[in-house]
């Protein structure tokens, strides 16, 4: 289908799409208000958009001048987002889970004069670090402040009040403003959350994103009948480019979530066609089903594994062309008991799931396959705007990427190393020629740092990022994340890193899933006083090794975990171990837990 609009410019999508929709009553957005979910149209977008940029103008934001962004999912985020765009300034976006140093680091060297938080708690990170922000001038607040007598920040309703004198004044000024960038133009510095080091500024302009997203329309189908749930971060490239700007560009409403915690509830709220997340939700639902499943009578287990594998064989038929009227018969039955009641929990409309950020396990895209419930697994970075490669609805194969975008170039280097080419490509990191120079080579080709192949069919098949392959003490080579993702489908492993670089053998540090682990305990009679004394019982390690074992037995030797220890805390990003995407930082996690990792070899 292909955007609703013609556009090169992000400021150019959004002024052609509210002239498009306008005086329709259409919805662009929705957030809960008072405990309902309400409605944002376009021409009320226009209206806040245009009195922001005017506030935002009158208070000294110039051209060229950096606005960071320091909110959770919400409608503010987008107007903060557009009105800077269109009055020419960078906007810096920032997770609301970092610190208050972590946010310092990114101010500082990205040289942000403006910040608009959210509400108090993320304010008083700032309050904290301003006076070490020399380039810092104005901050402004989403929520109104409690103390109202607090000259610290601007309220976002004063800034609109000081915006629409602005506009009295000047009636044509942010048409004229809109057309102003070109596809060439800094939009946004993006500070990547890293597993190592300091993160880095990725420069990515107008023309970055408007191609990323032609091309990802030309893979992934959205219309204005679409309806997005959105609840990742858009602080994160991912979802500012799919679950915002795409969306934004083919007419369809988002609602945000309340939270990450009330996804479930929103889900059944919105009822929405399509949504934009990661590996992690799937890996959550899917032990939540067998959880209520194993917990069901022999009747109850029965009917859902028969109905599964009907899905799976349906599935299978289908793609062959050859459904028969017996199978068909069975299938409906087995989506009347079963298949039905699973789709429901997503609202019941889903189109498709549009993962990315990390891996899909093969054996969730076929298990929520056989549902009935579509997963569209793609990949990209920060640096590529983000996305280099997806699956099709109607052409995809789990276990892949998919293919390339229509305009995206990709390539896979002498050591396996994707590379990739393009209009995608960002411009470089802001203030580090080195690293730039480093990650795209002289003939354009950006490095990706991620090992994967091309197979048969054209797919791209990521096997692990380049920094993360260990070479054993035997000159074996290993890829940890198939092999953790394979430990994860226990039902006893919540979280896994598996250690090995450098070592005889493989080992693994688990965080178990406590709550199937009292399921089990109080299946099989164990008698424990807390977690600490349930993961140390003996008859849980025997049948959690058990387990392991089990899965891994098709591994080649040397990529077989020996040993494992527990840990009784989960790794989050609230404890360092997890980068905002969710990413393990595996260093940290080996310098904290070294003790207990030399306690496997010794």
């Amino acid at each position: 289908m292909g955007a609703a609009v013609e556009f090169n410019t992000l400021t150019e999508l959004f002024a052609e799409l509210c002239k498009k929709y306008s005086g329709t009553g259409r919805e662009v957005y929705r957030y809960k208000l008072e405990g309902k979910y309400v409605g944002i149209t376009y021409d009320e977008l226009y209206s806040k958009v245009e009195l922001f940029a005017h506030g935002l103008s009158s208070l000294g934001l110039k051209r060229g001048e950096k606005i960071a962004i320091l909110s959770e999912n919400r409608p503010e985020w987008p107007i903060t987002d557009l009105a800077s765009l269109a009055i020419g300034a960078i906007d810096v976006p920032i997770f609301p889970t970092l610190t208050a140093k972590q946010i310092e680091y990114i101010l500082e060297n990205g040289d942000v004069s403006f910040v608009v938080v959210s509400n108090t708690f993320q304010l008083n990170k700032i309050l904290r670090i301003r006076g070490n922000v020399k380039t810092l001038r104005q901050v402004i607040i989403m929520n109104p402040k409690e103390n109202p007598k607090d000259k610290s920040a601007l309220d976002f309703s004063e800034v609109c009040e000081l915006g629409r004198k602005g506009r009295d004044k000047h009636r044509d000024q942010f048409a004229q403003w809109l057309a102003e960038p070109k596809p060439e133009e800094i939009a946004t510095i993006i500070y990547t959350s890293g597993t190592t080091g300091e993160p880095k500024g990725v420069l990515l302009t107008h023309g970055n994103f408007a191609a990323n997203i032609k091309g990802a329309l030309d893979q992934i189908t959205i219309t204005d009948e679409d309806s997005l749930l959105s609840f990742l971060p858009i602080s994160h490239s991912f979802e500012r480019m799919a679950g915002y700007y795409t969306a934004l560009s083919a007419g369809a409403c988002v609602s945000y979530a309340e939270s990450i915690e009330t996804v479930a509830q929103n889900l059944m709220e919105v009822r929405p066609t399509i949504v934009t997340t990661v590996p992690r939700l799937f890996e959550r639902i899917h032990a939540t089903i067998l959880k209520n499943v194993e917990s069901g009578s022999a009747a109850k287990k029965k009917i859902f594994y028969w109905a599964l594998s009907v899905g799976r064989d349906y599935v299978a038929a289908r793609k062959k062309g050859t459904v028969g009227p017996l199978l068909k018969s069975e299938y409906l039955l087995a989506d009347k008991l079963v298949l039905s009641k699973v789709k429901e929990r997503t609202g019941g409309r889903i189109r498709f799931f549009v993962s990315g950020g990390a891996a899909l396990s093969r054996e969730l895209g076929e298990f929520f396959e056989a549902v009935g419930i579509m997963i569209v697994e793609g990949y990209g970075m920060t640096e590529c705007s983000p996305v280099i490669s997806a699956n099709r609805v109607d052409d995809y194969k789990f276990g892949t990427v998919g293919k390339p975008l229509r305009n995206v170039q990709v390539k896979i280097d002498a050591d396996g190393e994707i590379l990739t080419r393009g209009p995608h490509v960002m411009t470089g990191y802001y203030k580090d020629k080195e690293s730039t120079r480093e990650t795209i080579d002289r003939d354009g080709w950006l490095h990706t740092g991620d090992i994967g192949h091309f197979d048969t069919d054209g797919f791209i098949v990521i096997t692990d990022r380049k920094k993360h392959l260990f070479v054993n003490s035997g000159g074996k080579n290993i890829a940890p994340q198939p092999i953790e993702n394979l430990l994860q489908q226990s039902k006893f492993v919540d979280q896994v890193v598996l250690i090995g670089d450098k070592r005889r053998f493989n080992t693994a540090l688990i965080v178990p899933d406590f709550e199937y682990l009292r399921e089990f305990a109080k299946e099989h009679r164990l008698k424990y006083e807390n977690d600490e004394e349930l993961m140390n019982n003996e008859k849980i390690l025997d049948a959690i090794k058990k387990d392991i074992d089990a899965l891994q037995k098709d591994l080649a030797k040397y990529e077989q975990v020996r040993r494992f220890r527990l840990l009784s805390t989960p790794f989050t990003i609230e404890n360092g171990l997890l980068t905002p995407t969710l990413k393990v930082k595996r260093k940290i996690v080996e310098q904290k837990y070294a003790s207990l990792i030399e306690s496997m070899y010794n």
